[in-house]
This record gives C-alpha cells, structure tokens and sequence, in this order.
C-alpha cells in the first residue's frame, strides 16, 4: 500500500470512571456503559440512574422513560439543549447551518451568549427545569433533544444533581437526596487510542498532535491521513468527505503540506483557542467549528464558493449559498471535483425537504419564514453592536 486512512473515529474505548463514584463496587444492581446499552426492555419496571447529559444519556433517559418505572437523570455541570425541529418545522441545522448565520454569530460580541441562551430557554426555561449550566452556551459541546422538556414535566424522567455515592441499592446525590434504584447507565463518554499506530502517533490526555485535526506532523511523508476524528456542531460526514478529498489530493502529491515548523505552530495555536474556551473535560480536545473548519479544508483544496464571483455571476445561486443551509454540494461548483448538478442540487434543497415532509402533496416551501428570520437576525446583531458598543469593558 501507498498510504492509509484511519477511519475508527473517537467512539472507540469506553470511559467507564469507576473509581468516581464511592461505594460503586458494593451496589448489588447492575450497570453499564452506553456503549453496551441496546434496548429498553431489559429496564421494564425498574428505576434506573443515567449518568451524563450528553447526547447518548439523555437520548436514553428519553427512550428509558417509556418502559422503566422511574429515570433520573444525573448531571454535574449541566448542559444547554436545543432542538432538531427548528423554525417553521424545518430540520434545525437545515435553517440555522448558513453562512449568514455564522457571519452574524462572528460580528456579535463574545459576551453576547444570551442572545441564543434567550432563545434556547424561550423553548424550555432551564433553570426551571434544573439543566441550566454555569458555564455559557457556547462553551459546551450542545445537546440536541426535543423529547426531554416532555419527560420532565411528565415526572417520567428527574433531573438530580452529581452521584455523591452508592449504597447497596440506591443513589445519593451531591443535594443530599438518596433514591432506590435497581440499575445504572454511564453516559460517561469515551477516550481514543490507536494501538496499531504506537510509532507514529501518541494520545495524551484524549488529545492527540495533528495537522488541521488530520496529518501527523512529523512523520518523513505525509502518507498517514485521520478521517473523522472530530466533534463538530454539525453532520460529520460532509467534513469527513472534505476531509478524504483532501488527504487523496496529498497522497497524490498534488497537494504540498507546509513545514514542519507551520505545521506545529498551528497545532499549538489551536489547542490554546480550544483550552479557552471550552470547559475543560475530554469530550473538547476535538471540537471544529462546522462552517469554518470546511472552509479550512475547501481552501486547501480550492474548492471553496467564493460569494462576490457568484454574486455578479449567478446571483440566485449566491442567495442560496449564502443564507440558505450550507450543503455539501457549495464544495461541488467549482475545483478538483467539480460536479455538473451541483448548481441545480442546491437550487432545489429545500424542495426536496419539503417533499419527504409532505409525501401526500408537492407545496412549495414559503420564503417568508426565512426573509423574517434574517430581518430579525439583522435587527438582532445591530441592537447588540450598539448596546454592547456603548458600555465600557
């Protein structure tokens, strides 16, 4: 062979933190990682602890509250929630995955979190619900959900603070409450290793030295390439598929990776953004920014749209690259890999949307639902420029 992909993502050793919990090896239930949880039935009837609001626990708490006696749902920092069905009832990434919307996200100041935490709690006030973190929204990878207001307020699932220990057969919380329970799901996350590769790479504390997330830096030539290994706010296979483009571009030698020296100097740069902004915890070594980061790839490969060409060109193709969801088709218009359809793929997204919502009839989706939300979008970024403008730091 001539060069490999590694492709085994970060779901790959279950973070199962045991010697944590105090009394955990005296409880006469069971319990498990939700790498090994398969189905609700094996819960009917019982009470059982999910530990961790991540996506993967409250996914199961959800599901759980169907079939067991009583979920609780246990978290120790928090976490912010948003929802899958966005405005109008369109797919949330599909109405606010835009490169309008990540244009506005950059010009409104850092401290202006609220204005999304304002709107994510409009939905559901977390701190009525007891999920509210201390720390911002942006700092923490989100959690997508749309069931669990509903199983909260229907008492099915309870949300409890930290596991202070365990007894033989039952909870105490950190709030000092205690809680029968007959079984317990980890919800813990995971950390990656790649034991085939000891000579080449090394993980440290779940992070691991790479090039834009993708080429170890060192090695004599870049013929070793990781695809996937990254948490986006956003679907990882239009990344992945960049992301592999790229990679057969180097491989190929068509594409040349900077010095050693650039190479390493960005590596540091991005693992001190990274420490500073997110809370600290494993889950965050990883994390790209969706837009951006394929922008860094579409760049390297020259294949990103470029907006003021397409404008005085294709003016209603621009309007659809710019605000409307930021499809893998806008890397198909134009460099290596160009693809003929792409033009016509993205003109006719959002009818293809409605077609799979609407199988009994073929109603044109309404442009006004968007024309309003960039007005309020717009409206929203001036007022905050000007309020936060006017005070002093």
């Amino acid at each position: 062979f001539d060069a490999v992909l590694v492709c085994s993502g970060h779901h790959t050793d279950a973070h199962l933190p045991l010697n944590t919990f105090p009394g955990l090896e005296k409880f006469e239930g069971w319990y498990l990682h939700s790498r090994d949880y398969k189905s609700p039935q094996p819960f009917s009837g019982k009470r059982v602890v999910v530990v961790g609001t991540g996506n993967s626990g409250v996914d199961i708490a959800v599901e759980l509250s169907h079939t067991a006696k009583q979920v609780f749902l246990s978290t120790k920092r928090g976490t912010w929630v948003l929802h899958r069905v966005g405005d109008s009832g369109y797919p949330f990434d599909f109405s606010h995955l835009s490169r309008f919307t990540q244009l506005l996200m950059s010009l409104l100041p850092q401290n202006a979190s609220f204005f999304v935490e304002r709107k994510v709690n409009s939905r559901f006030d977390h701190t009525l619900y007891g999920l509210k973190p201390q720390h911002r929204i942006f700092d923490q990878h989100p959690t997508v959900n749309d069931d669990l207001p509903n199983r909260i307020i229907s008492g099915r699932v309870r949300v409890k603070p930290n596991i202070q220990e365990f007894t033989e057969t039952s909870a105490i919380f950190e709030d000092g409450t205690r809680e029968d329970i007959d079984a317990v799901v980890f919800a813990t996350g995971y950390s990656f290793s790649f034991p085939f590769l000891e000579g080449c790479v090394k993980v440290v504390q779940n992070q691991i030295s790479l090039y834009k997330f993708m080429f170890p830096p060192d090695l004599e030539k870049p013929t070793l390439a990781f695809i996937g290994l990254i948490q986006p706010l956003g679907a990882v296979m239009p990344i992945s598929e960049l992301q592999s483009r790229w990679a057969t571009q180097v491989f190929k030698g068509l594409q040349d990776l900077p010095p050693l020296a650039n190479m390493l100097a960005e590596i540091t740069r991005t693992k001190d953004q990274m420490a500073k902004r997110f809370v600290k915890s494993q889950r965050h070594t990883i994390q790209v920014d969706y837009i951006p980061y394929m922008d860094e790839l579409a760049c390297q490969l020259g294949v990103k749209p470029n907006l003021l060409t397409l404008f005085l060109t294709d003016p209603k193709l621009a309007l659809e690259v710019a605000f409307g969801p930021c499809t893998p088709y806008q890397y198909r218009l134009r460099g290596p890999g160009a693809w003929p359809g792409a033009r016509e793929a993205i003109l006719t997204q959002r009818q293809r949307v409605v077609r799979a919502l609407q199988p009994r009839g073929r109603a044109r989706p309404s442009a006004l639902p968007r024309i309003l939300t960039v007005l309020f979008s717009i409206i929203g970024v001036i007022a905050a420029i000007l309020v936060y403008g006017s005070r002093s730091p």
